[in-house]
């Protein structure tokens, strides 16, 4: 993490932002430390800036005064063309910037900052907000050992960290991981939906969806077998389940579906990185 005489700068402070913000602070990192620039913060970050001594809104001037240690990018990506020339004061020797945006490669991100700056793209995904998330990350030539090690202690705040070996593969991992919640979410919403179908009641259909998902996500967290090994632990030959699976994996099931809309996934990543 940063040391305590550190500066990092938030830049938008949205979910996303905020979720990172909250597991540092939970850490090591002292309120004092942290410049938040943000027009319209939300009621819960106002609420962290009162009680944690964020500093709100400072000139840019201002904060490149102190050399913060690390600028996070954390605003909507069709901002970025906006915001980040005004950030080129912050591009020193010894600041690093870790963006969040999807969809903004490493090259424009330079482009933007005026070049010279270090930067490292990410992508992390919604179960950040609550410690579980996982985030893809790819540096450019300028960061150092030690920004890498940084990002490693500032990303591990909010899940698991993996290191690219190529920025080409971001828009896999956008359609793999970063999407790949709202999977999750779709599969809990067509079991709860299949089995009113079947005649449970509604609130009774979803909860044992929700619960029930969120249990093998337990399971696969908590145990090292890989995925097909527990899949086929609970599996008996001819039992109820191995009916519904010779349904969802056979030639036009889950498979196919999943490449079919992990493809399209992809395809809009890199039609939106142009």
């Amino acid at each position: 993490m940063l040391s305590s005489s550190d500066a990092l700068v938030l830049i938008g402070a949205g979910k996303m932002g905020g979720a990172m913000l909250s597991g540092w602070l939970a850490g090591r990192l002292s309120g004092a430390q942290v410049y938040l620039r943000d027009p319209n913060p939300p009621a819960e970050m106002a609420k962290l800036v009162a009680e944690q001594g964020l500093r709100l809104n400072f000139s840019v001037a201002d904060i490149a005064a102190q050399s913060p240690r690390v600028v996070i990018l954390a605003v909507k990506p069709q901002i970025m063309e906006t915001v980040l020339p005004d950030l080129v004061p912050l591009v020193q020797p010894g600041t690093l910037f870790l963006s969040i945006a999807a969809g903004v490669g490493l090259s424009r991100l330079e482009e933007m900052l005026g070049g010279g700056a270090a930067i490292v793209r990410t992508m992390p995904n919604t179960p950040a907000s609550v410690g579980k998330g996982i985030t893809a990350a790819i540096g450019n030539e300028r960061i150092t050992e030690e920004d890498r090690a940084l990002c490693d202690a500032l990303l591990s705040a909010i899940g698991s960290v993996v290191w690219l070996s190529q920025e080409s593969e971001m828009d896999a991992v956008t359609a793999l991981s970063g999407s790949g919640p709202a999977y999750v979410f779709a599969l809990v919403e067509t079991m709860a939906a299949a089995g009113e179908q079947l005649g449970l009641d509604p609130a009774l259909a979803k909860q044992l969806a929700r619960e029930t998902v969120a249990g093998a996500g337990a399971m696969l967290s908590a145990m090292p077998d890989d995925a097909s090994v527990l899949r086929q632990n609970v599996t008996s030959p001819g039992g109820t389940t191995a009916a519904a699976l010779d349904v969802l994996l056979g030639d036009e099931g889950l498979w196919q579906l999943m490449r079919t809309a992990m493809n399209a996934a992809r395809a809009r990543s890199r039609e939106l990185s142009r």
